[in-house]
């Protein structure tokens, strides 16, 4: 039984917590002489995380999550520094805690997490960004979510075909088909779990407009969100130097098609590029389009008409699908200004 010691530094260490989605929630890490390591989770309990929120100012302690759930995972060659806390909870930080710094039998595996009430989060924050990774295409795939400058997954708790609409309808991929929890481990995300318990009623015209419960829940990485959508209306430029630059070409009907350019301006270029993650617009349609020439075969879309505001092409105004009065010599071309997206 190793002896439990009231260790005493000459500067207490400064304490942090890692990888969570805020700064009162991840891995418990402590810094000796100048060195960042972590806390072994043997007798770790909630008096231990209770003494740490009081040390980050991070309110109540509410629960005791294990380490290695948040990503990034430790470094290999990261020091575990302390092992067997003990603390009654009233102690104004983790070095006041009895502790044994002679650690001997803790891997990573059993690095102490913590989470506790944040306190400058007066109402849930929104995502920002949503997209589905991993999938076969942009419109299948792990849904995760960009929020605070992270990118988050999905617990299947509460989710459903309604939600998953949403997301489709969001990322301008048609239709949902499919929702569901995916298994293979390849396909598990990592790091954050943020959303949990998310109400839609399939009509809202975003993720952020459905009530959830941000960062609430016991799941872990296989409960992970996946969506698979119709795909059917999804955008390229073909013809150019790069993903982001060429002639416009829309899938529908699993048929791709180009757009005429009656009514066409720098709205309108704005909102492909955004749609594609190509940065910004660079060139007026009317010149890109004699850069990359006619195409053939179906003319889908005439007099487009964006506010530049749109997420998606498709929720722009525009003529019924298929109809309009121009010939290819009016097809619309568009250059981005980010063009490597390999």
């Amino acid at each position: 039984m190793p002896l439990l010691l009231s260790l005493i530094f000459e500067s207490p260490p400064r304490v942090r917590l890692v990888g969570g989605a805020h700064r009162c929630e991840g891995r418990v890490e402590v810094e000796r002489q100048g060195q960042w390591g972590t806390v072994c989770d043997d007798g770790w309990d909630l008096k231990d995380v209770a003494v740490v929120c009081r040390e980050l100012g991070c309110g109540e302690a509410k629960k005791t999550p294990s380490g290695g759930i948040y990503g990034p995972p430790a470094e290999k060659d990261q020091s575990v520094l302390i092992q067997g806390v003990e603390c009654t909870g009233m102690e104004d930080t983790l070095a006041q805690c009895a502790q044994d710094q002679d650690v001997f039998d803790c891997a990573h595996e059993e690095d102490a997490g913590a989470l506790c009430e944040n306190p400058e989060s007066n109402v849930s924050p929104v995502p920002e960004r949503i997209r589905l990774a991993d999938g076969p295409g942009r419109c299948e795939g792990r849904v995760e979510v960009l929020s605070r400058g992270q990118w988050s997954t999905m617990c299947k708790t509460g989710w459903g075909l309604r939600a998953a609409k949403v997301v489709c309808r969001q990322l301008g991929c048609g239709r949902a088909l499919l929702t569901h929890r995916q298994c293979n481990e390849a396909a598990q995300g990592q790091g954050p779990i943020w959303m949990n318990q998310v109400l839609c009623s399939g009509q809202e015209a975003n993720l952020q407009s459905c009530p959830f419960k941000p960062w609430e829940n016991n799941c872990t990485h296989d409960e992970d969100v996946w969506v698979k959508c119709e795909g059917a209306f999804e955008l390229r430029l073909v013809g150019g130097d790069s993903l982001c630059s060429g002639r416009l070409e829309v899938r529908h009907r699993g048929v791709w098609g180009s757009v005429c350019d009656d009514g066409w301006g720098e709205k309108e270029d704005q909102v492909v590029c955004k749609q594609l993650g190509c940065g910004e617009s660079l060139q007026p349609a009317s010149r890109a389009r004699k850069s990359y020439g006619p195409g053939t075969g179906l003319i889908w879309l005439d007099d487009v008409a964006c506010s530049g505001k749109e997420q998606s092409l498709e929720q722009c105004r525009h003529r019924l699908w298929g109809y309009h009065n121009c010939d290819h010599k009016e097809d619309v071309g568009v250059i981005c200004s980010e063009f490597d997206l390999k």
